[in-house]
């Protein structure tokens, strides 16, 4: 997948797409953390990546110098022509823009939303459980947040399919050719700018609406191009981040019987779960630009450079949590970064946490027993967001 020299020195020329980063991440952030709370490389145009919480944290809240103009890490810095509003603005515009996305996603309206996706889960399980096995990736976990979000936007739910053609798209192959992604976004933009016109005849009672009703500051209605940007981050950002979170806590529970049995006799215990398998197996690495000269935990970062901000690297730091690499799935104190650090802090934490729930109770309901398949082969997704794309499971005990 990557046209990149294999790395031999992690510490002075990591790459965040290696496969062998992209297999097993956690000795590699191990060792960079082992060599000082910043590192760099020359690689992706220069790139360094805070490797402990606290590095983390200061770059997350330093706005001033570290701009999220680009979010995404790339062999190439073009010019900026598509945003996704809030998630690529700085301050000031940030603020407004975040508050109008905020309605939707209350834990309120996630109640009213989760008997939907307990059902769009038990819809997928009738599909394969009499086969006593299946793909989660593919069969399972990849299709819940397309369609919780297809429902939000009140869009079909079978459009999901066209979504996660999309998804890999810009956030895969994309990175590394810049004609698909483009074309990708060309495709969902057109998409969207139909649903959109529509509405301005025929309105509805969805987040589309919701979008396009919205006013900004100053009294205002947003433009067509911010609704469509808002319309691209709530699926980029909103799909293949709680998929991966999905996958990756299926793939654990199943190589995990103890976690799985503990689960299944104590379901009280998923809230707190939930949040452990987010700090262990975050998904999202976000990206700042260096703006100016400045200095992270004693290192000097200089412009011109940009910063791999790696949330899961910080929740596994061992300063800020004890057995930082083992799984404790009543782990009570647990300030996890996996939602990002301040102002960009994820808008959609509670959707991501009610699917993740719903998803999780709904599978240990009927297939409380289960194991990766030795015959298959578990490959996880390269870049930006971290999950299993592919995870052969059996289910019932072995014969």
């Amino acid at each position: 997948m990557s046209n990149h020299a294999p790395v031999t020195d992690w510490v002075h020329d990591f790459d965040h797409t290696d496969p062998r980063w992209t297999e097993n991440p956690f000795p590699i952030w191990d060792e960079l953390r082992a060599e000082g709370p910043v590192v760099h490389t020359k690689r992706f145009l220069g790139c360094y990546m805070p490797t402990t919480y606290e590095a983390v944290r200061e770059i997350a809240h330093d706005t001033e110098h570290f701009s999220s103009r680009r979010v995404i890490v790339r062999d190439v810095r073009p010019e900026i022509k598509n945003t996704a509003p809030p998630i690529t603005s700085d301050p000031p515009e940030h603020k407004p823009a975040k508050q109008l996305l905020l309605p939707p996603f209350t834990p309120d309206a996630m109640k009213k939303l989760q008997p939907r996706v307990r059902a769009i889960c038990n819809e997928l399980i009738d599909e394969f459980i009499a086969d006593g096995k299946c793909d989660a990736a593919a069969r399972y976990t990849k299709h819940i947040p397309v369609r919780a979000i297809a429902h939000m936007l009140g869009i079909p739910e079978k459009d999901g399919d066209l979504f996660i053609k999309w998804i890999h798209e810009i956030l895969e192959l994309g990175i590394k050719d810049d004609d698909i992604m483009m074309r990708a976004v060309h495709e969902m933009t057109g998409y969207f700018v139909g649903h959109i016109e529509h509405r301005k005849k025929h309105p509805t009672n969805d987040l589309i609406s919701t979008l396009m009703h919205a006013r900004d500051k100053s009294g205002q209605p947003l433009s067509d191009e911010h609704v469509l940007g808002s319309l691209r981050l709530l699926l980029i950002a909103g799909i293949d981040t709680t998929w991966s979170a999905i996958g990756a806590s299926l793939w654990h529970l199943a190589k995990t019987p103890a976690d799985r049995e503990r689960l299944v006799a104590e379901p009280e215990l998923m809230p707190t779960a939930v949040e452990e398998l987010l700090r262990a197996y975050s998904p999202v690495t976000m990206a700042r630009e260096v703006m100016k000269e400045t200095v992270v935990s004693g290192c000097p970062v200089k412009p011109g450079n940009m910063v791999l901000l790696s949330f899961p690297a910080a929740n596994r730091d061992p300063a800020m949590f004890p057995d930082a690499d083992k799984v404790v799935i009543d782990r009570k104190e647990n300030r996890h970064a996996a939602f990002g650090l301040g102002i960009h802090r994820c808008v959609g934490s509670n959707l991501a946490r009610m699917e993740m729930t719903v998803a999780l109770e709904e599978w240990l309901k009927r297939i409380p027993d289960f194991r990766l398949d030795p015959a298959g082969r578990v490959a996880w997704s390269e870049g930006t967001v971290r999950g299993p794309r592919q995870l052969p499971l059996l289910f019932g005990k072995a014969r």
